[in-house]
């Protein structure tokens, strides 16, 4: 292996070893994600689904129409 290459790999792996020491010994704790995150999402899949629901229910959207039969095409002015 090339002194440069050895070089480059014992300081990427001496830097992930003090990561790794560096989180080994602090303490855990909680973020505000690790408290309310789960929360958080419900509270935004909840208000997702109220809104949009509000909005299709008052849209008086018809679904599934299909154009066949309907429309009819006009003639050609050429």
């Amino acid at each position: 292996m090339f002194p440069v290459a050895r070089a480059a790999q014992s300081l990427l792996a001496r830097g992930i070893q003090h990561t790794a020491v560096r989180g080994a010994h602090r303490k855990h704790e909680p973020t505000f994600h690790d408290k309310y995150g789960t929360m958080v999402l419900l509270g935004g899949a909840s208000m997702f689904t109220a809104v949009w629901s509000y909005v299709f229910t008052t849209l008086n959207v018809e679904w599934g129409i299909s154009p066949v039969g309907r429309v009819t095409p006009s003639e050609w002015r050429g």
